[in-house]
């Protein structure tokens, strides 16, 4: 007669499983009475549901995807970050991934939590098709404008990928001289899977970059602000004015026309 399993072994044998390895888990469990099993029964049928749920945002998110696959194999993600800061470069990002490609919990990146960002990241990295990444420095933000530099980081993301896409979904703008065909969608990064997905590479990329700053130069607290005007940033700009990557052409809207 087979051995009854103690209430930790069940324990650990949920612990260990995956979404794919719930219903039959669920179902093997579910008529043991014991009332530790059945708390336990109750987390899998919670964390179970809270999968479903995920799986039908996902699929809301691949709205886009859905409507262009059929003429446009090839769909690309596009999207940025870091128009506001005071000082590190702008990112973008450009992400083909495969057709119904499913990562859980892709969203718009400000929307997650660093860990998660990073967790997503990696994932990201690792099912793409291609991803391309591209930056504008403080020095191009200067010269042209954050909008156009931001042009510039999109086109150079493109270009960076290893597969040519068909289609570009993009976060909003149209990116001039891009002869593939472009759909720009407000907030895009909430919308589409493959903006979401690009918001996070750019992100991670970004903010990964800033903390390498924050070890040549951290009286700035680029780990912490990331480059943005927070009060603490800004009173260390005023102390020791502007680093080699701040914008010029930033710092005086927050910090009474030092350059």
């Amino acid at each position: 007669m087979e051995r009854e399993k103690k209430i930790k072994e069940i324990q650990q044998e949920y612990q260990a499983a995956d979404e794919q390895m719930l219903p039959a888990f669920i179902e093997e469990y579910i008529r043991d009475g014991r009332p530790g099993v059945s708390k336990i029964i109750g987390q899998a049928q919670k964390r179970l549901e809270k999968m479903r749920k995920e799986e039908e945002r996902l699929e809301q998110l691949r709205y886009y995807e859905h409507l262009y696959e059929a003429d446009y194999p090839m769909i690309c993600g596009i999207d940025e970050v870091g128009r506001g800061p005071l000082a590190g470069p702008v990112c973008a990002a450009a992400v083909i991934l495969p057709k119904d490609c499913k990562i859980f919990y892709i969203n718009d990146s400000k929307k997650l939590s660093e860990s998660r960002r990073e967790m997503l990241y990696e994932e990201i990295m690792e099912k793409a098709i291609a991803v391309g990444i591209g930056m504008a420095s403080p020095q191009q933000i200067d010269e042209v404008n954050i909008l156009q530099a931001t042009y510039i980081a999109m086109r150079e993301a493109i270009n960076e990928l290893q597969v040519c896409p068909d289609i570009l979904l993009n976060d909003a703008v149209t990116i001039p001289e891009v002869a593939i065909k472009q759909v720009p969608i407000i907030k895009g990064d909430a919308k589409s899977v493959s903006i979401g997905a690009a918001s996070i590479i750019a992100k991670v990329t970004r903010d990964r970059l800033m903390k390498e700053y924050d070890q040549i130069m951290p009286e700035y607290g680029f780990a912490q602000n990331k480059g943005y005007g927070t009060k603490e940033h800004i009173e260390a700009l005023k102390q020791y004015g502007p680093s080699p990557i701040h914008r010029r052409s930033f710092i005086g809207h927050f910090t009474d026309g030092i350059q």
